[in-house]
């Protein structure tokens, strides 16, 4: 979940360091540090809170020179957030520094083999396990140590190295934790994620499992595990600087709302030719589409919830049974595979540890992968039979919600293609979705124009405790990520219910003012979703619904509503959530929130 940046050449390294991580600072924001080659020394500065602390203490990297130096943004695992926890970490004798993101899971055995050989330690992290292990191993020869140092370890890592007898190298090593090298006319560099480095290159090489790279000023070489040298083909990177910037919104969570219509057409354009579905990149023949029988999606967080919808979605169109499953659970229940399986893992960064692990173990059981990720290159993207990249661009905030869109979108695709190669649906039904799909962005304006009315709503609940959210069927799908959109940002407690599970307990917690988010779109369930309406009013609720513009007989029953647009019902919820998403937003930003980078949260789940 931290972030890491590295810079070796020709202009001074620390501010080079400060604007990486300040484009990093998504991914953890407990702490940061640098640590920069100088006159033969490392000299190493680091500090508890957000990055701006940093600058300060450095004055904005002038009081740290040198032109090699890493860099390290924190989210804590392990040792609470504090300057000794910080990175970067030191050996015994401050000649060797680390930065680090990911578990080393066996650090407490290593490092009781290490104090009783002598080693002090002076932090609470296993990253400082690290450093001394180099320590140990280190003759001389940087790569020598690496690899030893490799061999030991077990977890995973996403590694910065500099060593004092070498201030003309920097070393980046990677083990499941995401880790990339940019080459500039200027200098080389290494980052966590592409936005670190997009100001100074678009030439990328995306780190392998057990690589290992060697940066100088001018070249940069690549290792496997056993010092062997490796050729490494980059990657241009064509993302618009522009688009990680906030390009004069408050906070990139806005930006990035506003920025679902061009996301989507993005996502949905290139796969519709002709009036057909074409997915190239998903690498199947209509003949293994009509054989598959079972599909499974695996999914954290709000990827989850894009699944949950993609269930119905899929079971309603293509007549496919789908089972959803959270990755932090999936292998941990010996799930039934095949080779007539199809795995879906959804990931915006492609990095999310659970759901690479359940890549894995689906791929080692047979089944075939087909990964639905935002970032190209990303570990999910290279491991899975099939990538579906969703092209939303940089997401810098927390809390998705571009990234989201346009995992609904790349779903609804994935279910009209195998319900044309399956018969489920005809030729007429087709195009008349294929239409509907191409108005979802204009629909998204028009909805995102009614901004400043959900503000003046969510205002009336910035005390609030609880907030509950209801639905059936697809509305219970997108009741979830609303409910999670609320929570993440705002800090109120949230739950998300299915409408008809009311009866069952949860009614027992409304009372006079308890605000209840209703969604209603689906017209063979409205008038059972109505009935749960009352009966929450009945018990005081305030009720806010969102449902369809025919229906509004609803203001009957509800305090507020908000009308969607009409498109087909496989298709509402990604006009429905974007009043969640404002409202959200704009409940957060009433009680004076960081909403771009919520607490206790980070952008990237790299850790188990």
């Amino acid at each position: 979940m931290c972030g890491i940046v590295g810079y070796i050449g020709e202009q001074q390294a620390a501010p080079v360091l400060l604007d990486g991580l300040a484009k990093l600072e998504y991914r953890g924001y407990d702490s940061a540090g640098m640590a920069v080659c100088d006159n033969g020394e490392i000299r190493m500065v680091k500090a508890t809170g957000r990055l701006k602390v940093l600058e300060a203490l450095t004055k904005g990297g002038s009081t740290l020179p040198g032109t090699a130096g890493i860099g390290h943004t924190r989210w804590a695992t392990h040792g609470s957030p504090t300057d000794t926890n910080a990175h970067p970490h030191f050996n015994g004798s401050a000649s060797i520094a680390v930065v680090h993101n990911g578990i080393i899971e066996n650090y407490q055995k290593l490092k009781r083999k290490l104090e009783s050989r002598g080693y002090h330690f002076v932090s609470e992290t296993d990253t400082e396990v690290i450093a001394h292990l180099l320590d140990r191993y280190y003759t001389g020869s940087p790569l020598e140590a690496i690899t030893k140092v490799m061999h030991r370890m077990e977890g995973s890592y996403a590694l910065g190295i500099i060593f004092q007898d070498h201030p003309d190298e920097i070393y980046a090593v990677r083990k499941d934790s995401p880790l990339i090298v940019g080459k500039s006319s200027a200098g080389n560099l290494i980052a966590s994620d592409v936005p670190a480095i997009l100001k100074y290159t678009r030439s990328v090489y995306f780190m392998e499992n057990e690589e290992i790279a060697k940066l100088t000023r001018d070249d940069i070489t690549f290792y496997n595990i056993d010092e062997e040298e490796l050729e490494k083909e980059p990657t241009e990177i064509s993302w618009d600087l522009s688009a990680a910037e906030k390009g004069g919104y408050d906070y990139f969570m806005m930006k990035e709302i506003y920025e679902q219509p061009k996301a989507i057409t993005d996502t949905i354009s290139p796969r519709i030719r002709d009036g057909k579905i074409v997915i190239e990149e998903l690498g199947m023949t209509d003949e293994e589409i009509a054989q598959i029988s079972k599909i499974y999606i695996v999914a954290c967080g709000s990827a989850y919830h894009a699944g949950v919808t993609g269930k119905y979605v899929l079971e309603g169109m293509a007549r496919i049974p789908v089972e959803v499953d959270l990755a932090s659970e999936f292998r941990y229940r010996n799930p039934i595979l095949d080779e007539q399986t199809l795995v879906i893992v959804i990931s915006q960064s492609g990095e999310t540890a659970d759901s690479l692990a359940a890549l894995r173990e689906a791929k080692a059981k047979g089944s075939r992968i087909l990964g639905i990720v935002n970032v190209v290159g990303s570990s999910i993207a290279r491991e899975a039979d099939n990538v579906f990249y969703t092209w939303a661009g940089p997401e810098i905030s927390v809390a998705t919600t571009k990234a989201y869109s346009t995992q609904l979108a790349a779903l609804y695709l994935l279910a009209m293609k195998f319900s044309n190669v399956r018969g489920t649906i005809t030729n007429e039904e087709l195009t008349s979705m294929i239409e509907q799909l191409q108005q979802l962005p204009r629909q998204i304006e028009f909805l995102l124009g009614s901004h400043d009315r959900i503000q003046k709503f969510a205002n009336r609940f910035l005390a609030a405790d609880h907030i509950f959210f209801i639905g059936r069927g697809l509305d219970y799908a997108i009741s979830l990520e609303g409910s999670l959109k609320l929570k993440e940002i705002s800090y109120i407690h949230s739950e998300a219910y299915a409408a008809g599970e009311l009866k069952h307990g949860t009614i027992s917690l409304i009372e006079d003012g308890t605000p209840v988010v209703a969604v209603l779109t689906q017209e063979e369930l409205y008038r059972k979703t109505i009935s749960n309406i009352q009966e929450v009013r009945t018990r005081g609720a305030f009720v806010m619904t969102v449902t369809n513009a025919n229906h509004t007989d609803v203001e009957k029953n509800a305090d507020f509503v908000m009308y969607l647009p009409e498109t087909n019902s496989y298709f509402t919820n990604s006009l429905a959530v974007i009043p969640l998403q404002l409202f959200a937003y704009y409940v957060a930003l009433g009680r004076g929130l960081d909403v771009d980078k919520p607490r206790n949260l980070a952008k990237s789940v790299t850790v188990e």
